[in-house]
């Protein structure tokens, strides 16, 4: 839809489009950026059913976007995301505005600064309406485990879906993926535009598949983790879900960059102010790793694998198999290293300077104690156990330098198949459509991080940059995505791919199911959800 289709169509209407489009329609002045924020938080309270949402930043938000309509009305627009609305994850702190990691250990904490990818989106005039839900510190594959209640994938309320599924909306929906369920489902409902998630071992690759968006792991280091709690220090990467790959490279544009603050930063190669239009695809090769076939992927996912591995030969690009021999042992590699940096990270909650602090007072020790036992929930507790147990010095070798052995001969994996002569690799993201919610929570959580990520998490453990994006609905009218991974800081090319690959596609927008029951829903999370003004 071209930008200049927006004057005669009504202001909820551009709640779907793409940032582009909108923006351009900002700057057109067929709609205002206080009216735009206004629908999208008129969304989120229509769509709170879903608790995508812990903070809604309503006032904030409309003077973030009064500010816009100034600068608009002078002609002093600041850039391509003024007056854009945009959703955060819950783990990048935001000034005075609670940030909670959906845990009781975080409940009221405000933090006094802004992470820097959200202060780069606030001083590029992009309008903050709210804090997306999460696993708890992010320790989750489907947004079901954080203490503010599960994320609701909106697919599971979309005409596509309930034209296959004859149950009630309320007990018949499926999860949003995780841990930046929320993130997704928030850029898929239509209350933001753009989402900002972590990533640590695919954490915004798989929620994007799951709801539908495309979303972006950039490479290590190419975004600033300043003021992003972290997971896994090493691993741990913003992560940016949009609409559209086009939205992505212009968010990505904007973020990256070396971060005084961020010792691990890097400055990225200079890039073009927006994706070429004339890509010639027969200058790209293809690798598919046949380890990627991997047992329990549906029926629906591989053949979506097939049809786009063949859609990039039809269009001229060479398609090669390739080899990760060491992506079997990836999974145990990366249960081990995360357990072992959280059971490091986690050790900062302890009472005594923010954060819940436990009423018991006999002793030091116990105060610590029940801090934690209080703070924590079931997921979190285990993996700090377990990184303890890993860390010890009877087990150091045998656990944790064994796993970074195994994550050096990974990452050579890729460097090996890069330096073949491959440019990007095309790989499922997950191994099928989204889960019922009731068939989800019947294995435990370590189990479905361990199938959920297996597509993803080496990206994490290379360093690489990887990007999801949706390909088609399944038989169940849910949405597939599929993953194309990139070599280091080649970021843009990954998406330059990604880009044509998407107009090949055409995937289908949501369209939401008109006798959807949502008023017990709305009562359910109501209380759960809050709205900050300040």
């Amino acid at each position: 839809m071209s930008a200049s289709s927006t004057a005669f169509r009504p202001v909820t209407a551009m709640l779907g489009l793409s940032i582009k489009e909108v923006s351009q329609a900002l700057r057109d002045g067929k709609v205002s950026a206080t009216e735009l924020c206004r629908k999208c938080i008129n969304q989120i309270k229509r769509t709170r059913y879903l608790n995508a949402y812990i903070t809604i930043t309503e006032e904030t938000a409309m003077e973030q976007a009064q500010r816009a309509d100034n600068r608009f009305r002078t002609g002093n627009p600041l850039g391509p995301l003024d007056g854009i609305p945009f959703s955060v994850k819950d783990n990048f702190c935001t000034e005075n505005i609670e940030t909670t990691c959906a845990s009781n250990m975080l409940k009221g904490y405000v933090p006094p600064f802004n992470a820097t990818v959200v202060q780069k989106l606030l001083d590029q005039g992009a309008v903050l309406v709210g804090k997306n839900n999460l696993d708890e510190f992010a320790m989750g594959a489907g947004s079901t485990d954080g203490v503010f209640g599960p994320v609701r994938n909106p697919w599971s309320y979309a005409t596509q879906y309930r034209e296959h599924s004859r149950e009630d909306p309320d007990s018949d929906w499926v999860i949003a993926g995780g841990s930046s369920g929320g993130s997704a489902a928030a850029v898929a409902s239509f209350s933001s535009f753009l989402a900002l998630g972590s990533d640590t071992g695919g954490s915004t690759r798989n929620p994007g598949s799951l709801c539908g968006v495309v979303a972006l792991k950039p490479t290590y280091g190419l975004l600033s983790r300043h003021g992003l709690i972290p997971l896994v220090n090493s691993m741990d990467v913003p992560g940016i879900m949009t609409r559209s790959v086009h939205d992505a490279a212009s968010v990505l544009r904007i973020l990256q960059g070396q971060d005084e603050r961020d010792s691990t930063t890097v400055q990225g190669p200079s890039t073009p102010l927006s994706l070429s239009e004339h890509f010639d695809i027969r200058d790209i090769c293809v690798g598919i790793p046949k380890e990627y076939h991997a047992p329990g992927m549906s029926k629906d996912t591989l053949a979506q694998w097939s049809r786009v591995a063949a859609m990039f030969e039809q269009g001229g690009a060479r398609v090669r198999e390739v080899s990760l021999p060491h992506t079997q042992h990836s999974i145990v590699c990366y249960h081990v290293l995360c357990c072992c940096e959280v059971a490091s990270n986690m050790a900062r909650f302890d009472g005594l300077e923010y954060g819940h602090r436990s009423a018991v007072d006999c002793s030091t020790d116990a105060m610590y104690a029940t801090t934690r036992h209080e703070g924590f929930n079931n997921v979190v507790r285990r993996r700090i156990l377990s990184g303890n147990y890993f860390l010890l010095k009877s087990n150091y070798e045998r656990y944790f330098l064994k796993a970074q052995q195994m994550r050096r001969l990974i990452t050579e994996d890729f460097k090996n198949v890069f330096h073949s002569g491959i440019d990007v690799l095309l790989t499922p993201t997950t191994l099928s459509d989204a889960t019922r919610y009731s068939d989800f929570m019947q294995e435990d959580n370590q189990t479905r991080s361990a199938q959920d990520d297996i597509f993803t998490q080496p990206v994490n453990m290379a360093g690489l940059p990887a990007v999801t994006v949706p390909t088609a609905l399944s038989c169940r009218g849910l949405p597939i995505g599929l993953q194309l991974i990139g070599q280091t800081l080649q970021d843009w090319k990954l998406l330059t791919v990604a880009h044509w690959m998407e107009q090949q596609l055409n995937f289908p927008l949501i369209r939401f199911h008109k006798d959807s029951n949502e008023s017990k829903l709305v009562r359910s999370v109501r209380e759960r959800t809050h709205t900050v003004g300040l």
